[in-house]
């Protein structure tokens, strides 16, 4: 397929919005060349490609740089559109929603679960969690209409707003070790959706192992909390 001439993704292994992109590229059984980015180091080649926000995840189609990992994910789904399942309704108003309810995890979902990540006490990361699960409530309750009672957000196959909060699935693993709280333990639907979404073959292939995000997730914390570098006059 010519749309398939050169496919490459800048990625972080750990990254949540990564993940998204792998998870978009392997349902449309797109082959493609990966490149792994160095915490805390840019490569040349990711700030030549995003030059405005220097971060990951980047896809390079024929030498073209699309950023930002909703886009990404939109953009895969419109170049390959024949291939396998449709990631973004065809409906309208579905499409809308989707696409409403993915900014709102991105908006609100992923400022609260950063506090866990960045709290310097179990005691803080619990209580980071806890608000972390509050937050879940209405995704909860939106699931009960874009799932029209299927196993997805997307109905019998996963779909946006799947692939947007399924990418954080392994992260809000690595919270529950941490913490020992479950954040679906309230969450009937959230609960049968994250079970359907992380035995999916697909998702199996790409999502990196619990344990090693706690050890990542370590790493970040240390780089939050290290005192800033010595200044000099």
């Amino acid at each position: 397929m010519a749309a398939e001439r050169e496919v490459k993704l800048l990625g972080l292994w750990a990254s949540p919005f990564v993940i998204r992109a792998k998870i978009a590229l392997a349902l449309k059984g797109v082959e493609y060349e990966y490149f792994e980015e160095t915490f805390g180091n840019k490569s040349d080649l990711l700030l030549k490609s995003n030059p405005v926000y220097k971060k990951v995840p980047v896809l390079i189609h024929n030498g073209k740089p699309i950023c930002e990992s909703l886009i990404i994910v939109q953009y895969i789904d419109d170049v390959w559109s024949g291939v396998g399942p449709s990631i973004i309704p065809s409906d309208p108003f579905d499409a809308a929603m989707v696409r409403f309810w993915s900014h709102y995890v991105d908006d609100k979902w992923f400022a609260s679960y950063y506090e866990v990540v960045k709290g310097e006490t179990r005691e803080a990361k619990i209580d980071a969690s806890r608000e972390a699960m509050a937050v879940l409530q209405p995704l909860e309750e939106a699931f009960e209409k874009q799932s029209k009672g299927k196993h997805f957000f997307g109905g019998e196959t996963i779909g946006f707003l799947d692939i947007a909060l399924g990418s954080c699935l392994v992260w809000i693993k690595a919270a529950e070790k941490i913490t020992g709280l479950e954040f679906f333990d309230k969450l009937p639907n959230l609960s049968a959706w994250a079970e359907c979404f992380w035995a999916h073959d697909v998702v199996k292939a790409v999502m990196p192992e619990v344990d090693a995000v706690v050890d990542f997730a370590k790493k970040i914390q240390a780089k939050f909390n290290s005192p800033p570098p010595p200044t000099t006059n």
